[in-house]
């Protein structure tokens, strides 16, 4: 065979924190970015510890020495899908060229330029101040000033990883029509949360946002920007 190139398919590898996440953004990605070769890696030891323990120094060397194994792998992006990694992720950025995706980031993008006043749901207390900052972040970028209620969902994570999902979805749902009258728009904090977006869309009178959509469009806006 002579001089004929072989077309390279763009390459996305996820980090996941959850197990149970893994399906969900590998069908995911089937789905919206046929074009890519996407590939998943599960580390769980950093959302369990940083649950347990809190941030400190040595998680975010974890956190960032997983990114930069991805990295290794001569990826086009790295995705996180945790949010709680959130801060981590900012140093991984500096020690690698190859361009690390925070889940949430389009999502808080959208929330800020939507309104001054934001409500975000989080089942995890790790995911109330990576949250909260990154909105703020993409606020002052727009040169808005918004107000951010923050409101743990106490009890629905445990039930969650005990396989309890009415209940898991009964508390977020009871949480989301607490707060939504205090806001222009309501942010669920965490994939895991996705599934409820278009029931509480439904029945709320404000815009409900979640990450997996919204970071699949960003994803294939920025494939499309790589010209592959």
């Amino acid at each position: 065979m002579t001089g004929q190139a072989i077309s390279k398919k763009p390459r996305i590898a996820f980090i996941h924190t959850v197990g149970g996440l893994v399906e969900t953004f590998r069908t995911l990605a089937n789905s919206e970015l046929p074009d890519a070769d996407s590939f998943h890696i599960l580390n769980e030891s950093l959302l369990q510890d940083l649950l347990n323990t809190g941030p400190s120094a040595a998680i975010t060397r974890r956190i960032v020495r997983q990114a930069l194994l991805a990295a290794d792998t001569t990826p086009d992006l790295v995705v996180f899908t945790c949010s709680s990694t959130s801060p981590a992720i900012d140093s991984a950025r500096s020690l690698t060229d190859v361009p690390i995706i925070k889940i949430d980031d389009p999502m808080a993008a959208e929330a800020a330029a939507a309104g001054e006043r934001i409500a975000i749901l989080c089942t995890t207390q790790s995911t109330i101040v990576p949250s909260t900052s990154l909105i703020e972040s993409h606020a002052r970028a727009l040169g808005k000033s918004v107000a951010v209620e923050a409101r743990f969902v106490e009890g629905a994570f445990d039930a969650l990883r005990a396989g309890r999902h009415d209940e898991h979805d009964r508390k977020v749902t009871l949480a989301a029509q607490e707060i939504a009258g205090r806001a222009d728009v309501l942010v669920l904090a965490q994939a895991s949360l996705a599934h409820l977006r278009d029931p509480l869309g439904k029945a709320l009178p404000v815009p409900v946002l979640s990450s997996p959509p919204l970071l699949m469009d960003d994803l294939r806006r920025r494939l499309a920007s790589l010209g592959r």
